[in-house]
């Protein structure tokens, strides 16, 4: 027979033990909650992934970081690889230690065009109100920078982009110089959200830390206005986007904290043509 003192014992270690899971759930939603906040502040860590953002979207050198803009993508059931194989070939590692001349018309149209694994991304540029921008990815789309590199990271959650842009493939990569922000006011930013088709820059939160990571919004994503939009997907790449995303994400790897696409994405090349 159970005394009233073992009953009470008894009482005891299960509230004990009720209260020690609502602590862990706690602790798990803030975690939750907190890497939001960061990535939405911008830390692609990367180190942890933006859009550069546990996240930023991020692109560390010895002067710049890039960082991811999103928070880590709850990892999706594994589906189907939606794409080809890479083209024969390896990302380049270059550097330079300051931002190129300015070269591009800034009265001009330009457009750039990922061919990916995927299917082809063109981005309508927007050149007179981004000129650093699209003349730094005019000068490395040129170099061959962007080809053969992966696309390292895609969220799901909170906030929906596709992260591109980083030879390393990890989220720390850049092109050893930075970008001033610019456009932070387009009339596209409404209400703290990236509208679905926006390509805009990742950065590590602090002003003008963009280098070559940027992301690629597939959904609209509530994100204050601090990441340089300077292009819009077309349809047809829009098509190729909503493909990647339905692939889904891998869970966060944990030393980058990256959560890579199932789908296989990789720039096979990019080029940025005048109109």
């Amino acid at each position: 027979m159970v005394s009233q003192e073992q009953r009470r014992r008894q009482l005891a270690r299960e509230k004990f033990l009720r209260q020690q899971q609502r602590r862990t759930e706690a602790r798990r939603k803030a975690r939750l909650r907190n890497s939001v906040i960061a990535s939405v502040l911008g830390v692609v860590v990367i180190g942890s992934v933006a859009l550069y953002t546990t996240g930023a979207l991020k692109n560390n050198d010895k002067k710049n970081t890039a960082s991811d803009v999103t928070p880590s993508a709850a990892p999706t059931s594994k589906a189907p690889d939606p794409c080809a194989k890479p083209a024969a070939g390896s990302a380049k590692k270059l550097s330079w230690k300051k931002e190129p001349a300015m070269t591009i018309d800034a009265s001009a149209k330009y457009t750039m065009k990922l061919a990916t694994t995927c299917g082809d991304i063109g981005i309508d540029m927007k050149t007179a109100a981004a000129p650093h921008t699209v003349n730094s990815f005019a000068f490395l789309a040129a170099q061959g920078y962007f080809d053969h590199t992966k696309c390292h990271r895609l969220t799901t959650t909170g906030i929906y982009v596709l992260q591109c842009g980083d030879p390393q493939g990890t989220g720390m990569g850049g092109p050893g110089y930075t970008l001033p922000d610019e456009n932070l006011k387009d009339k596209s930013l409404k209400g703290n959200t990236y509208p679905a088709g926006t390509v805009a820059m990742a950065n590590t939160g602090q002003k003008h830390t963009g280098g070559s990571q940027f992301f690629l919004v597939y959904k609209d994503s509530p994100l204050p206005p601090q990441y340089t939009p300077f292009g819009t997907v077309s349809d047809a790449g829009m098509k190729v986007l909503q493909k990647i995303a339905a692939a889904g994400a891998q869970a966060a790897d944990p030393t980058s904290g990256n959560t890579a696409p199932n789908a296989t994405v990789v720039i096979n090349k990019a080029t940025v043509t005048k109109s």
